[in-house]
């Protein structure tokens, strides 16, 4: 019983170590996980999202495995390819320890293209992207919005320069009308005042007045 068990145990055993040492083998292969980026320049290598219409742009990988080694290339696409298939950028790269990477900025003539993603471990194609590089509408876009500003800032200057000569004149006007009837109406006033000797006509009256009561009182007498 004893020798029956100890060999039971000695087989459960092997068969454990024959089981896990495919698993241990293939753990350590690199595997055909991960997928690859278009990226804009101005957008942050941290994004995982894809950018199919791009002008200076670069390559941008997630989720491969460990120093994971990448041969790449870009080739002319269709519909605006001269030669379907012609390679235009090569390139190559080593991930980091997270199986991230990304290459340097790249520039292509605006058109279609493909890249193509090799890398250590992959099982049947390379990974793959399509995009279109188009630097003209970009550029174009911000040239149209710069006059527009100064155009607006210049005749909104205008018209405030053509107030500011009225105000001056109006007010000088509105002074020189409210003086004119001033001085019209003191001159009235010292003309009616100075123009009758009022003390000598009343003299003149009075000694008139006593002549008559003289002149009454003598022919009363005679």
């Amino acid at each position: 019983m004893r020798t029956l068990s100890r060999a039971g145990a000695l087989t459960a055993v092997a068969a454990a170590a024959l089981f896990s040492a495919p698993v241990a083998a293939h753990a350590t292969v690199p595997g055909d996980n991960g997928t690859v980026k278009i990226h804009d320049a101005t957008t942050g290598e941290e994004l995982k999202r894809n950018e199919p219409h791009v002008c200076t742009f670069y390559l941008d990988a997630f989720g491969f495995d460990a120093v994971q080694q990448v041969d790449w290339h870009i080739e002319a696409w269709a519909p605006t390819a001269d030669v379907k298939g012609e390679t235009v950028k090569t390139g190559a790269i080593t991930l980091d320890s997270e199986g991230h990477g990304r290459t340097e900025n790249l520039s292509l003539p605006d058109g279609h293209y493909k890249l193509f993603w090799n890398f250590d471990g992959e099982k049947g194609a390379a990974k793959h992207k399509v995009f279109w590089t188009d630097c003209e509408d970009s550029e174009g876009g911000g040239s149209g919005s710069t006059p527009s500003p100064s155009a607006s800032s210049s005749a909104s200057a205008s018209p405030s320069s053509s107030s500011s000569p009225s105000s001056p004149g109006s007010s000088s006007s509105s002074g020189s009308a409210s003086a004119s009837p001033q001085g019209g109406s003191g001159g009235d006033l010292a003309e009616t005042g100075n123009g009758a000797p009022v003390g000598l006509l009343s003299g003149v009256a009075a000694a008139l007045v006593a002549g008559g009561g003289y002149l009454v009182v003598r022919r009363r007498k005679a």
